[in-house]
């Protein structure tokens, strides 16, 4: 009986339509979300994911469960979640590597593209620096911008993945200084610092958080900041456009995302949830434990800077710099 009363109800529901639907809409949440975070566990993003599933829960009044979904650059996860149902119960996080990078370098047609999603919030964005073995005999960005100059393609500089945001930065250096680093990618951070700190690499372009560490403890030195503020955590490193590299700015944002077609009231809903939760005190200061800024976006704000995001992608790719690995 109580399974019929319940397909009766959805049944009149669905022939009531908009105004059911909007009803329905703004009850949402009714069930747990899913957060699918689609990199290994105990890195920044899923770090960054579980803080804000924690928080989100608390400010919709339902669980938001945290799916480790890695594989591809994040690809794998954010295809998953593009191709799910429209509702708001399906998200997916990941940087601008992870939705406007990875697809690109699958050899094939790409398995989604901005258009699969509907940007929801800002949730995070980390500086990132380019770090030496303290060793070495570059002591400073103007000493390895002449090395590279006058030695195009030997200073090897290490980063965590092909389509990463670091990657990326690394691509619009080359393209802004007119230099060739000899680029090589790794599986994780910790890899690439491992091979810097033994002294197979030159240098390493990475998150602040990262690497902070063994720069505080002497063994790196870090030489630049690729954001156009100095990043709090390195106040006395100067920035790219310090040094003379105009208007240079790139940064690993962490990005909410929903399949596209979500109905807006739940997008908006989930926005001004993001939004709270950045208020929150303890949230903040994790975020700081974590080297991350924070600024609440609209949803409109965001698609706007992706869309600039995208077309920068598109440009690298065209010009034979972003090649399919």
């Amino acid at each position: 009986m109580k399974s019929l009363t319940r397909r009766t109800t959805i049944t009149a529901l669905l022939a009531a339509g908009p105004t059911a639907r909007a009803l329905a809409q703004a009850s949402f949440p009714e069930r747990p979300i899913r957060l699918v975070v689609p990199f290994a566990p105990g890195g920044n993003a899923d770090l960054t994911g579980r803080l804000f599933a924690e928080a989100l829960a608390k400010r919709l009044g339902q669980q938001v469960i945290v799916e480790n979904r890695g594989g591809a650059g994040g690809a794998i996860g954010a295809e998953a979640v593009a191709k799910s149902a429209p509702d708001g119960y399906s998200l997916v996080l990941g940087s601008t590597g992870t939705f406007l990078v990875s697809p690109r370098m699958t050899g094939g047609k790409p398995p989604y593209t901005l258009a699969s999603f509907a940007p929801v919030a800002l949730l995070s964005t980390s500086p990132m620096d380019i770090v030496i073995n303290a060793n070495s005999p570059i002591k400073d960005w103007a000493g390895m911008l002449a090395y590279v100059q006058a030695n195009p393609g030997k200073l090897t500089v290490g980063h965590p993945g092909n389509g990463s945001t670091n990657h990326l930065a690394l691509l619009q250096m080359q393209k802004a200084l007119g230099v060739r680093f000899n680029i090589i990618p790794y599986k994780s951070n910790g890899l690439a610092l491992n091979d810097l700190l033994a002294g197979q690499i030159d240098a390493v372009i990475d998150q602040v958080p990262a690497s902070i560490g063994h720069v505080r403890a002497g063994r790196l030195r870090a030489i630049v900041v690729t954001t156009a503020r100095r990043a709090a955590q390195l106040p006395d490193v100067p920035t790219l456009q310090e040094t003379g590299v105009k208007d240079f700015a790139a940064t690993t944002p962490i990005v909410l995302m929903a399949p596209a077609g979500t109905p807006p009231d739940i997008v908006k809903k989930l926005n001004e949830a993001v939004a709270g939760a950045l208020s929150d005190l303890p949230v903040k200061e994790k975020l700081n434990d974590l080297g991350a800024e924070t600024e609440a976006l609209s949803p409109q704000q965001l698609t706007a800077f992706l869309q600039k995001e995208d077309a920068l992608v598109e440009e690298l790719q065209k010009s034979g710099l972003l090649k399919v690995e």
